[in-house]
């Protein structure tokens, strides 16, 4: 916004920065996707010579200054800038942890524990702010249950999934599928095989590199490279629903059982009682305002009662495979029987799929910089591709954490972790010399971006982690970045202030939004000026629930396809 008062000549001042890149300061300047009162935003000048303007805000907090620095780039292919921020006090804008969706049936995007009940407290308390009156009334339950809509791909797999399995038991139920009413429990079991490969890290890794591999070609169409994405970071929707399905499947075989106590001995009964009651504990704990309100409580219950429940599913087989229903004996228990009995290989498909991730767990020593008591740089040994993400603990029996990974692919990768909860605190205020690790990293919503051609990438706070290394090493993807925070350089240090100012990959495709010196900006309009600007088959965004509706929302409007991280992705 223009500064008030009468029109005063101004001599610029230059000065040369650390890095060799000169800068004029200019009063009442401000981003070229920034609005005013009017709604109308300001365009930056024409740039002599064809080089390229890029606006950003002082690394310095000056009041109510409204000074910026502009900097005129002689190369289109070079971008250098001072700050990037985080805004660890703005909480609408802070991501620090992609959450923990850790639901397989027996163990598992980025968020995690109790930093998630801490950061929900605070965003509620911040919800008085003056430019947040447009948040109130709106919590951070309503807006992951209800803002996200009621027909999304996620859903609408659910009910796909339910719709099928319903089917299936009418159809039993009626004398129609007479396979099925004979082996109900099989089908229970098939359906805990089905949403335990929905959160395997391996296998979610095979498929993501697979859809890459064959869709980020140029002559594919949009289209379907947007439909694959929504599927992919939806897959949760299959694994509730094969959750709730299995129970509903082992339901009807325990009654059938019942019906028929004569044939089945009450050991098995009881085994398969005790199984329905361990997953029926599990989908209680995974009801959303239980998981919202006590996410710790959510994962161990779903870890430990998984685990308990895949232990007395081999009790299950044993015991179903050497029962002999016309003697009424246990007398025809021989590995020739137990190899004829499809639910042992469905059982073991399970067991191995479940402890898979488990196998690659090592403790590993970790340097922790703390550039303010907002932030940590956690660095690790090797180097990762780009879109990755990584999961870390203290405790690795107890909770798992995941973050974005920083990486040139070389000799080391980072974590960044933003200070909102009692997890990413504790690496501040005590960091560890050694993290527990899983070596096999995830790939995430992130990693579909090198499926596209052109992608802007959107982050709010310490959301920018996940995109860092498409700013540092090569990508089949133009990407171009929009980063909204608060202090960068204060917070994060100049490290990854660098890492953006150095990055040829960018060619000046970068938009920096410093809220500590420019206010609040609309998001959305950003992203959706940066999309057209750039011209970007898609918008990825990471931000809190509110901030990626807006822009996912935002965008849609626009008519530009747009994904952003969703509730149980």
């Amino acid at each position: 916004m223009d500064q008030q008062g009468p029109a005063v000549k101004h001599t610029p001042v230059k000065f040369l920065s650390c890095r060799g890149v000169a800068f004029e300061i200019k009063p009442s300047q401000v981003s070229p996707f920034s609005f005013d009162a009017a709604g109308a935003a300001e365009q930056p000048p024409a740039v002599p010579n064809g080089g390229r303007w890029i606006w950003f805000p002082p690394p310095i907090n000056r009041g109510n200054s409204t000074t910026t620095f502009r900097s005129a780039l002689s190369s289109a292919t070079s971008n250098h800038f001072c700050d990037l921020d985080d805004s660890d006090d703005d909480e609408s804008f802070v991501v620090d942890e992609i959450e923990d969706d850790e639901e397989m049936a027996l163990a598992t995007a980025a968020c995690g524990g109790s930093d998630l009940r801490n950061r929900s407290r605070r965003s509620l308390a911040s919800s008085a702010k003056p430019f947040r009156a447009a948040a109130k009334g709106h919590s951070r339950l309503g807006v992951i249950l209800l803002d996200q809509g009621l027909f999304t791909v996620y859903k609408r797999l659910f009910v796909l999934c339910v719709a099928l399995n319903a089917a299936g038991l009418a159809a039993a139920g009626t004398g129609q599928f007479p396979y099925a009413k004979r082996h109900a429990a099989v089908f229970a079991i098939w359906n805990i095989l089905a949403l335990t490969l929905c959160r395997s890290e391996a296998v979610l890794r095979a498929v993501f590199w697979l859809a890459v591999a064959l869709l980020g070609r140029p002559w594919v169409p949009v289209a379907v490279k947007t439909g694959v994405t929504a599927i992919l970071q939806s897959l949760g929707g299959v694994h509730s629903g094969c959750g709730v399905s299995s129970l509903a499947w082992l339901v009807y075989a325990l009654v059938r059982a019942l019906e028929d106590n004569q044939v089945t001995p009450r050991e098995i009964v009881g085994v398969a009682s005790a199984i329905l009651a361990l997953l029926a504990l599990s989908c209680l704990a995974a009801f959303p305002l239980v998981r919202h309100l006590h996410h710790n409580v959510f994962e161990r219950t779903h870890r430990f009662a998984g685990w308990t429940a895949l232990v007395l599913l081999w009790v299950f087989v044993v015991l179903s495979a050497g029962y002999d229903s016309t003697t009424r004996s246990y007398s025809r228990l021989t590995v020739a029987t137990l190899a004829k009995r499809q639910e042992l290989w469905l059982a073991a498909a399970i067991t191995f799929f479940t402890f898979l991730p488990w196998l690659s767990v090592r403790r590993v020593p970790v340097t922790i910089t703390a550039p303010s008591t907002h932030a940590s740089i956690i660095t690790f040994q090797g180097g990762v591709k780009a879109g990755l993400l990584g999961r870390i603990s203290r405790s690795p029996l107890s909770e798992w954490h995941a973050f974005g990974i920083i990486s040139d692919d070389r000799d080391t990768h980072s974590m960044l972790a933003g200070a909102v909860g009692d997890f990413t605190r504790g690496l501040v205020s005590d960091p560890p010399s050694h993290l527990w690790v899983r070596r096999v990293h995830f790939a995430g919503l992130p990693y579909l971006i090198s499926m596209y051609q052109r992608v802007t990438m959107v982050a709010t706070g310490s959301g920018i982690c996940v995109f860092l290394s498409f700013v540092m090493q090569p990508s089949s993807a133009e990407v171009s970045v929009v980063w909204v925070a608060k202090g960068i350089d204060a917070n994060y240090g100049d490290e990854m202030s660098a890492i953006v100012a150095n990055s040829k990959m960018l060619a000046g495709r970068v938009i920096v939004h410093d809220t500590a010196t420019m206010g609040r900006p609309n998001v959305a309009e950003l992203a959706v000026g940066a999309a057209r600007r750039w011209n970007a088959e898609a918008v990825i965004v990471t931000s809190n629930p509110e901030g990626s509706r807006d822009v996912v929302s935002g965008c849609k409007k626009a008519g530009i396809p747009a994904f952003g991280p969703i509730w149980d992705s």
